[in-house]
């Protein structure tokens, strides 16, 4: 997790940072993002379930920048099987330059591979309609006997034996 990215990973890395809203402006990678607070909003970003914001203050003591990353360790971080160690959260809670980009980095593919295993387990397909025709038809209303028939909207439609 300590490994040193390349030019091309980083700025790989601030792009796909830039795209996401977060709820103070990016200015200084390193200080932005020792509180905790903002790797937070990132995972609830895109897994907004795993996230509950109001566990993270924002902070200028380190005491406290501490708290938020052991919350996100033990909170989030453990469900996305990944674990920041504490001589590497040191090191972010510091500002330490090029301390936080790999976690970043790393975090990035576990979001990934979590978004990914979740749109494999719904079992639905999605695909666009937006081009398809409408057709006439019937909407089922309802369930079971209590089921109704009603016509789609449509000027030509109209409701024929309703084959419930």
């Amino acid at each position: 997790m300590d490994q040193e990215l390349t030019e091309e990973e980083l700025q790989d890395l601030y792009a796909w940072i830039d795209k996401i809203p977060l709820s103070r402006p990016k200015r200084h990678i390193t200080r932005d993002f020792s509180d905790g607070v903002m790797a937070a909003e990132v995972v609830k970003y895109f897994l907004p379930k795993l996230v509950d914001l109001h566990n993270y203050t924002p902070a200028n003591s380190t005491q406290q920048k501490l708290s938020n990353w052991n919350v996100l360790n033990r909170k989030v971080f453990s469900k996305l099987n990944l674990h920041v160690p504490e001589k590497t959260v040191r090191r972010i809670v510091l500002n330490a330059a090029g301390a936080v980009e790999p976690i970043l980095h790393v975090l990035r593919e576990k979001i990934q591979k979590k978004v990914d295993h979740a749109g494999e387990n719904t079992g639905l397909e999605y695909y666009d309609t937006r081009e398809q025709e409408k057709l006439p038809g019937l909407i089922r209303k309802g369930l079971g006997r209590s089921a109704t028939c009603l016509p789609l909207v449509s000027s030509t439609s109209s409701v024929p034996n309703c084959p419930l």
